[in-house]
């Protein structure tokens, strides 16, 4: 039956009666045989045959920079990057494989590029290697099968995605060969029952807790069962051993946690909070391919994880792992009480929990996803041991069922599950080396077009050397642009370069090419994934250089809306860039258009808003010395532009272009004359400005503004309304932090800094922001009450007397008093108010204010109101204890009181 995937050790009789008539339990397990250690052995081989095949993952850059931070750390040295930015985000990477990685490349002084990437990727495969063997060990004990052991080592080897990823990803592979090792300690833990035992698994759940911080699912789930055990413990000795085993366990783990995380040094409560938050929703937003429509990493759909992991894996695996999956929830319905009490069956329910939890809290949390399940990949862990459950549990159902009949090899289930495997190696033969882009028979993978316009099936810079060795085949005596290829061997560059008529894409990039898209450029090779070699590629022709010139005959009769070394033209939503006696070099450099202030819309890929950097040698042309290239925009609604070229990081020229009316300029001109406040001269100003949707951005502003000051990060705290609207580590400071350059969100057109904003929408409101540039300028803004509640606000107040009359109607009601002018300006306003609340009892003063006799709580209008309808209101709560009188009104400083008045309290 299904529900005997894992043998217990507490057997009902009827399962027992079952087990001895099919004669399945061999005898007790002993040490792995060679035959397994030949097999790792093998794929060892087959790996360091195949390891230069593959490209540079797109995280590489950024794993040895984590590893190089921390080690700057533990040596003491100035980290520029961190230095930099305090919320420096990588911080919450763990380094327990990369800085080993990095040590082993500084100890052997590699220096070359290839050489280390070399070095690592065989590290990183080494790893998985010995991630297989305990897969091994552990299904050897879980099942007492060599052969149901062996599959498990198979089918942890044999997933296509994990197994590319296995040369070039140092992330996923290491936590995936963590986990099955936590997972055989953690059996070894409870099968053993010794102090030895458990601080050996805690300090694997340390190491793996430090690789990602999922790993802490494994440091809950020995204590919950030891917390079982406690619950079942007929004696005081038992259950001190128990309590011992387990507090031992969680300080093993915790003392190895802290150890390995640099970072967490100084403050191991607030870096374990980030760590975890930033884990439920990583900030960063990149596009994803998925069932047709590009969305947000940051808004994946609930199914995202489970379509993934659907599509990607292997049909012979999807239903061995089912088949498991449903034989442990069948095993637990029949005997409930013996998931609690049976440490077998535990074990396995804890398989289905590690399979099943994660993706469901990131569905409920709705957790950033990027490309496919590669955040879950450690999940085909305990579904392989899953499915090699069941494969056991089908060999012996076809097994001899005569009483006392002798064990025999079940070769029809077993004997299928190989021609399954051999199918899996074909296919990823047929691939190679693009097996981290491999999708099974549930989607189509024969109508030409489908993948690349359902689902992400770009290989991040993995499929480089492939596309690049396929293009030099194919076209050997063409000299070949290419874009999006870094980190190559030496040598493997020559004879890609720029050429007028020879152009390529090898589109490697983690958003859709909306230029590229907008180009008659022909059509792309080999968009069906069994011949994606290189996986979208397409080749600039002749006839594509003919549309380029038949577009810069109708461009070139309109009207630029901007003059430089480029004229840039607008129509509709394309942008088009061209040069008169342009030089080849100027091919090289970089065009940009960043989208200030725009609608929120779902194709927008940043935050910041759309900031496309587009290389004119990839996605334009030149010929007769005239440059041209094309860059759409992702939609048409009215936007500012700034609009530039730049090169070695700094702007080149740059101009402000605004499709909106009244534009940039003129709104931050209207700002200046309605806050009545200019701006100190070595300031910004900061306006808020809510958009079309209600949204408020902050705009920065400031003339003849120094290279240093648009290089300056800015500070941004935004205070919300209501706490719970932060995550739960940001309550004790009670902001969030959002610090940022000015180069994210804006420019510097003219030598005029501009930037834009987009504030959260926290549903409870923001109540103030603090910004500024530390050691430059400050600035605090108070955000306007919603219009709606001042609306209902008046309309509560117009039907009562005031209790007085002057330059505002005051009205004093339950420990409120609120402001009313019917007709207002902003210039009403802009004056500070002083409020001085008089106590019946002096006591209820603080200490420092009792002399005085009042309490002062002078405030800015717009910290406690706004207008509405011509009108402006503000309302104040007063204190709890008893008042004797008040006494209110504005006042410029330097030049005294503008009105005020005395409110004597009712008696």
């Amino acid at each position: 039956m299904p529900f005997m995937l894992l043998p217990l050790r507490h057997i009902p009789p009827q399962i027992s009666r079952l087990i001895r008539r099919a004669s399945i339990l061999p005898p007790p397990p002993s040490s792995p045989t060679c035959s397994v250690l030949a097999v790792c052995a093998l794929f060892l081989l087959v790996g360091l045959a195949l390891a230069g095949d593959y490209g540079i993952h797109i995280d590489e850059p950024i794993q040895r920079r984590i590893a190089q931070a921390n080690l700057n750390y533990i040596l003491g040295q100035t980290d520029r990057v961190a230095e930099r930015s305090p919320a420096y985000t990588d911080r919450i990477y763990g380094v327990t494989f990369e800085l080993p990685l990095l040590l082993a490349e500084q100890g052997l002084g590699l220096t070359d590029e290839h050489a280390i990437r070399h070095l690592r990727g065989l590290l990183i495969h080494l790893f998985f290697i010995v991630g297989a063997f305990f897969c091994y060990r552990l299904a050897y004990r879980l099942f007492n099968n060599r052969w149901i052991a062996l599959f498990a080592l198979l089918f942890f080897l044999l997933h296509p995605r994990i197994y590319a990823n296995s040369f070039v990803n140092s992330k996923d592979p290491p936590f995936i060969s963590m986990f099955i090792i936590a997972l055989y300690l953690l059996e070894r833990a409870f099968r053993k029952d010794t102090v030895g035992a458990f601080v050996l698994l805690g300090i694997a759940v340390g190491l793996l807790t430090n690789l990602r911080i999922m790993g802490i699912m494994l440091f809950a789930a020995p204590l919950g069962m030891r917390g079982l055990d406690l619950c079942y413990a007929g004696n005081w000795p038992e259950r001190k051993a128990i309590l011992l085993t387990a507090g031992l366990f969680a300080l093993a783990a915790g003392l190895t946690w802290y150890a390995v995380a640099p970072h967490a040094w100084a403050h191991p409560v607030d870096y374990l909070a980030g760590n975890l938050a930033a884990t439920v929703n990583y900030p960063t937003r990149v596009w994803s391919l998925f069932q047709g429509e590009w969305i947000f990493s940051t808004a994946a759909p609930p199914h995202y994880n489970l379509v993934w992991f659907g599509i990607t894996t292997p049909p012979l695996l999807l239903l061995l792992g089912g088949l498991g999956a449903a034989g442990v929830v069948l095993a637990g319905l029949r005997r409930p009480a013996a998931v609690f009490r049976n440490t077998r069956l535990r074990f396995a329910g804890l398989l289905l929990a590690c399979f099943l939890l994660p993706p469901l809290a990131a569905a409920l949390l709705g957790s950033t996803q990027y490309y496919d399940w590669r955040h879950f990949y450690f999940l085909y862990v305990p579904f392989g041991l899953l499915a090699a459950g069941a494969l056991g549990w089908l060999g012996r159902s076809i097994a001899p069922r005569r009483p006392f009949a002798k064990p025999v090899l079940p070769a029809g289930a077993y004997g299928l599950a190989g021609v399954g495997l051999g199918l899996i190696i074909l296919s990823m033969t047929q691939i190679h080396p693009l097996q981290d882009v491999y999708f099974n028979f549930l989607v189509d993978r024969t109508t030409p077009e489908y993948l690349r316009t359902q689902y992400q099936i770009h290989s991040p810079n993995v499929s480089a050397t492939a596309a690049m060795k396929y293009l030099r085949q194919r076209h050997p005596d063409e000299t070949l642009a290419v874009r999006g290829v870094w980190g190559d061997e030496p040598g493997f560059r020559e004879g890609f370069v720029e050429g007028d008529y020879a152009m390529f894409y090898i589109w490697q990039g983690n958003d859709p090419d909306l230029a590229f898209n907008s180009l008659p450029v022909g059509r792309l090779y080999n968009n069906t994934l069994l011949a994606v070699k290189p996986l979208n590629a397409a080749r600039m022709t002749a006839a594509a250089v003919a549309a380029y010139r038949e577009l810069y005959r109708q461009t070139v009769a309109g009207t630029p809306i901007i003059r430089a070394a480029y004229d840039v033209y607008l129509q509709g939503r394309t942008l088009t860039f061209i040069r008169e006696n342009c030089p080849a070099g100027d091919m090289e450099r970089r065009v940009f258009a960043r989208v200030l202030l725009p609608e929120p819309a779902r194709e927008l890929v940043w935050e910041r808003g759309w900031e496309p950097h587009i290389t004119l040698r990839s996605h334009g042309v030149r010929w007769d010395n005239t440059c041209l290239a094309v860059l759409q925009l992702p939609d048409a609604t009215p936007h500012d532009l700034i609009i530039g070229q730049d090169w070695s990081g700094g702007d080149q020229w740059a101009a402000l272009y605004s499709r909106a009316q009244p534009g940039l300029r003129e709104r931050i001109a209207a700002a200046r004359r309605d806050s009545h406040r200019p701006a100190p001269p070595d300031s910004f100003a900061v306006f808020l400005e809510p958009d079309a949707a209600g949204q408020n951005r902050l705009l920065y502003t400031k003339e003849n503004c120094s290279p240093a000051e648009y290089e300056t990060p800015v500070t941004l705290h935004i205070y919300p309304e209501n706490l719970a609207d932060l995550p739960f580590y940001l309550w004790t400071g009670g902001f969030e932090n959002r610090d940022f350059l000015l180069s994210d969100y804006g420019g510097r057109p003219g030598g005029e800094c501009l930037a834009a904003f987009l504030l959260p929408d926290y549903p409870g409101g923001i109540r103030e922001i603090r910004t500024g540039q530390p050691g430059r300028w400050s600035e605090v803004l108070y955000f306007p009450a919603n219009p709606e509640q001042l609306r209902d606000t008046y309309a509560a107040l117009s039907i009562v007397e005031p209790a007085a009359r002057d330059y505002f109607a005051l009205y004093w009601q339950d420990k409120r008093l609120t402001y009313i002018r019917e007709s207002c300006v902003v210039a009403d306003t802009a004056a500070g108010f002083f409020l001085h609340i008089v106590p019946e009892d002096v006591t209820d003063l603080p200490a420092e204010r009792q002399a005085a006799g009042f309490a002062n709580a002078d405030f800015a209008f717009a910290r406690y109101g706004g207008s509405f309808d011509g009108k402006c209101l503000a309302a104040v709560v007063l204190p709890d204890y008893p008042i004797k009188s008040l006494r209110t009104g504005q006042y410029i400083p330097g030049q005294g009181e503008l009105w005020a008045v005395e409110l004597i309290a009712a008696p």
